[in-house]
């Protein structure tokens, strides 16, 4: 009976230890559950962000270089072909109008001068005779003395005759004018830019022997990017200071700008005129152009005030085709890549026209390594000043 008890109680231990080994299992699972609902919830990311705000005094410049140019430049060129025997000017010399710059060989035009002056004389001489017969016969035809087929013939010739007097004037009229044009005369004032004919050359009709450019009004010529072509309008005024007049600012406004761009370098021709340039711009002198972005539009989703907000250039990103940066929301602290309009773009800097609000949180740095979507958490750069505008 003893051994029988005995036998009875030896499993105890056993259950112990099965009771033991559960509750390990059951808290291994507690604590794997509570480290997977720790992973899913992970710390914002740390970026580089700052609060952007609209500069509305202060417009982008633009600067561009230039060229001083006459508004007018046309070539001078002999209206008939000769041998040139003489020029008068030379390079940077300053002529009047009606000035004579240079003289053909008048030789062969004096002889072509003369014979249709001799032809016209003969015809001259013709035509009185034919009239003088013509009023003999038309006196006798009214007494009926000749036939009426004879003062036929007689008006008949007298017609002829003053058709070749009209027509041996106006060669010998043609003639006297391609006498003068063996002289060239500068047709207006101004200066000699450019000698393309020499003396003893042979040079035929319409050929340039001189570049003349016009006194008057004064052009700065300057070649403007796709980039900035937005802030370039015909009659905007802009701000030329000349290499070689350093201290003085003088004041143009935009006259003519290119509807097309140039095939190679594909850039839009601009010119300018100065106002009041006075006798120390001289063509050639290098100018350079600052010209000023037009104001943003609020209407078009842009900063608050009419301004620019400049930002590092490493803020920087793209949407397809589109210039765009990683904007940090401050409802939910999310990225959003918003598209941006940049008026101009510098060597570190950009300038943004359109596209942010004031106050806004921008990511300054590693716009290349977040996503759209991703929580973030917006710290200050360590050297501000180097992202300053």
């Amino acid at each position: 009976m003893r051994e029988q008890s005995h036998r009875l109680a030896r499993p105890r231990p056993v259950r112990r230890a099965a009771f033991a080994l559960a509750l390990a299992l059951a808290g291994v699972v507690a604590l794997n559950a509570c480290s997977k609902k720790e992973a899913g919830a992970p710390e914002p990311r740390p970026v580089v962000a700052v609060a952007v705000h609209a500069d509305g005094n202060t417009a982008p410049v633009t600067s561009l270089p230039g060229e001083v140019q006459a508004r007018y430049s046309t070539p001078l060129s002999f209206r008939v072909g000769g041998k040139i025997v003489e020029r008068r000017v030379r390079l940077g010399d300053v002529v009047r109008n009606g000035q004579i710059v240079a003289r053909l060989d008048p030789a062969d035009a004096q002889k072509n001068a003369a014979s249709a002056q001799a032809q016209l004389a003969a015809a001259e001489h013709s035509y009185k005779y034919a009239k003088q017969q013509l009023d003999r016969d038309q006196a006798q035809a009214k007494e009926n003395l000749i036939a009426p087929a004879q003062l036929e013939q007689t008006t008949n010739a007298y017609a002829s005759a003053a058709a070749q007097r009209d027509q041996a004037a106006q060669q010998a009229a043609l003639s006297k004018d391609q006498l003068q044009y063996t002289t060239l005369v500068a047709d207006h004032a101004g200066v000699i830019t450019a000698e393309q004919a020499d003396t003893g050359q042979n040079v035929s009709a319409g050929q340039a022997v001189y570049n003349l450019a016009w006194s008057g009004e004064v052009d700065v010529v300057c070649d403007v990017p796709e980039s900035a072509l937005a802030g370039l309008a015909v009659g905007q005024t802009a701000n030329v200071t000349l290499g070689a007049l350093p201290g003085r600012k003088f004041t143009a406004r935009v006259r003519e700008l290119s509807p097309a761009a140039d095939p190679q370098s594909r850039t839009y021709r601009a010119k300018l005129t100065l106002d009041n340039p006075g006798p120390d711009v001289r063509l050639g002198m290098t100018a350079d152009i600052a010209l000023s972005a037009p104001a943003p539009s609020s209407a078009s989703g842009a900063q608050g005030q009419h301004g620019f907000i400049v930002l590092p250039a490493t803020a920087l990103f793209h949407d397809g085709t589109q210039p765009a940066v990683w904007v940090v929301r401050a409802a939910d602290s999310m990225l959003e890549l918003r598209r941006v309009t940049v008026a101009r773009y510098n060597e570190r800097t950009i300038v943004i026209s359109q596209g942010l609000k004031d106050g806004e949180h921008v990511v300054l740095q590693g716009v290349h390594t977040v996503s759209a979507g991703e929580k973030v958490r917006a710290i200050a750069p360590l050297h501000p000043e180097d992202f300053a505008s």
